[in-house]
């Protein structure tokens, strides 16, 4: 007897159904093919001990089990469930008239018990474009899957779970949750805020026009400064997610595997990765390609904490990345994108005593050991970041004070006003949704600078020896700048202060 069954396999972010065609002949034996990896085809010995811990069986004849398409490289445990069902329709221990009508996925324990899956998200979403009436799987991947409107979803815990909801015996409850509940309840739910903060107005400044217009930025200043409890304030101040930016960042979270019982990413990433990690961990990739850290943080902050310490060859596998918002990774079989339009934040020392151009405290370092620590960041990757912000120790006086700082929801309230002018701007230039995004034509038709503007530029640009890409930054911080300022036209004080957030390129950072 013949009969089909319905999986997914999970490739970048997107999902493609596979069909799983289960064929019991006389004989003795079990093929499986189709392009299963190792994981599939030891599928054989999980279902097997699942079944017979349940007082069924795997027949004893000839079992050929195809997974088409089968150009498509098959990984993982997940299709256990898949396999399962199938092999007991086919043998008619299950009724098979409704097994068609489900997307089928997850990973068997020897006991029966089912194991959460990876890329949910994705598997639902396929599903439901396709025109599958509804989803089985692992009670904890229930609530991911749930998010997708108008299938049915079911989350079980025991195959024998399966079993009776095939053969009618036993009714399962769909798995429903109020996305609208979902997405906002937890919006404003955040650990770090912005009034913890004493005094360093001008590094706050400078992260409400970074969060305002979706800029780079990097902090630069002595060990205990505060670059780093600044950085984790960041997305307190960041609009809040949309609908489709959530769910295309619970995708990638989904397919990395770090959703578990969550159902819906509502806060934007923030990913801090230590300077140990490695080049492909960062970017992705792997021998079965998984998103990194720079995926991972899409549509949130990258924080890279004393940038200089982390690996050359690491930091420039960020530059294209940076450009482009998206990854590529490409194998000699395969070739998977995955999206990477992130706000990158970091943080480093002036040099390695740390204490360089500090107000009261000498620098040890010798001659040229200064330049050597700056050398450690390409000029390249420089350019990329828009905002260069010096942090100084916070004086007693300061940290003394009683009155609290302006609130995060405050400053959120200001960023969010200026993103709205930036979403009316482009609302006709494809893929730009801030400033920080802006190409060439862009900046012709919203950065036009008067006389007394371009003359402050020219001299800037010369003094300091910037590049082109360096003075298409200063443009963008500057319109960010006038947007917060509600400011239809760039004005001088609006470049002056954009000017100011380049301080890794003045000579007196040189040594």
């Amino acid at each position: 007897m013949l009969v089909k069954t319905f999986g997914s396999a999970v490739h970048g972010i997107t999902a493609t159904t596979v069909t799983v065609e289960v064929n019991i002949s006389m004989g003795i034996n079990f093929y499986l093919v189709g392009l299963p990896d190792s994981a599939v085809k030891e599928s054989h010995q999980r279902i097997d001990a699942a079944l017979k811990n349940n007082n069924l069986k795997i027949p004893g004849k000839q079992i050929t089990i195809n997974m088409a398409p089968a150009d498509i490289r098959k990984e993982g445990s997940a299709y256990d469930l898949t396999i399962a069902v199938g092999i007991l329709a086919a043998s008619e221990q299950i009724i098979p008239d409704e097994v068609a009508n489900y997307i089928i996925m997850g990973e068997l324990s020897l006991d029966g018990e089912l194991r959460p899956i990876k890329g949910t998200l994705p598997i639902a979403v396929k599903a439901k474009q396709e025109g599958f009436k509804g989803i089985i799987l692992p009670g904890e991947n229930a609530n991911e899957a749930a998010v997708v409107a108008g299938l049915d979803v079911y989350g079980i815990q025991n195959i024998k779970e399966v079993i009776g909801f095939f053969n009618g015996t036993l009714e399962l409850k769909k798995t429903t949750i109020d996305i609208d509940k979902e997405f906002l309840s937890r919006l404003d739910e955040f650990e770090f805020d912005f009034s913890d903060v004493k005094g360093q107005e001008n590094i706050k400044r400078a992260l409400e026009i970074a969060a305002s217009g979706g800029h780079n930025v990097i902090l630069i200043g002595p060990p205990g400064a505060g670059k780093t409890m600044l950085s984790k304030r960041m997305p307190s101040i960041l609009p809040p997610l949309t609908l489709d930016e959530a769910l295309e960042t619970t995708k990638i979270h989904s397919v990395a595997g770090k959703t578990k019982t969550q159902g819906l990413v509502t806060k934007r990433p923030f990913r801090a990765p230590h300077h140990t990690i490695s080049d492909v961990a960062l970017v992705g990739g792997g021998m079965n390609a998984q998103p990194g850290e720079i995926s991972l943080a899409h549509n949130g902050v990258l924080f890279l904490d004393e940038l200089p310490e982390f690996k050359r060859t690491v930091l420039e596998v960020m530059r294209q990345p940076l450009e482009d918002r998206i990854v590529t990774i490409s194998r000699a079989r395969f070739s998977v994108e995955y999206p990477a339009s992130f706000m990158l934040m970091a943080s480093m020392n002036p040099c390695p005593c740390g204490y360089y151009n500090h107000p009261e405290k000498d620098c040890v370092c010798a001659p040229g050991i200064v330049q050597k620590y700056l050398n450690k960041i390409s000029g390249p990757l420089l350019d990329r970041i828009d905002l260069h912000v010096e942090v100084t120790p916070v004086p007693f006086s300061e940290l003394s004070k009683e009155q609290r700082s302006e609130t995060s929801k405050d400053i959120r309230e200001r960023v969010i006003a200026a993103r709205q002018k930036q979403t009316e701007r482009y609302k006709t230039s494809e893929g730009v949704y801030c400033n920080a995004q802006m190409r060439t034509k862009d900046l012709r038709a919203y950065c036009n600078l008067d006389d007394a503007g371009n003359a402050l530029l020219k001299t800037a640009m010369e003094r300091l020896g910037l590049s082109a890409r360096a003075y298409d930054r200063i443009l963008k911080v500057a319109r960010t700048i006038a947007d917060l300022d509600s400011s239809g036209t760039i004005q001088t004080n609006h470049i002056a202060e954009a000017i100011q957030y380049r301080s890794l390129d003045r000579d007196g950072w040189a040594g």
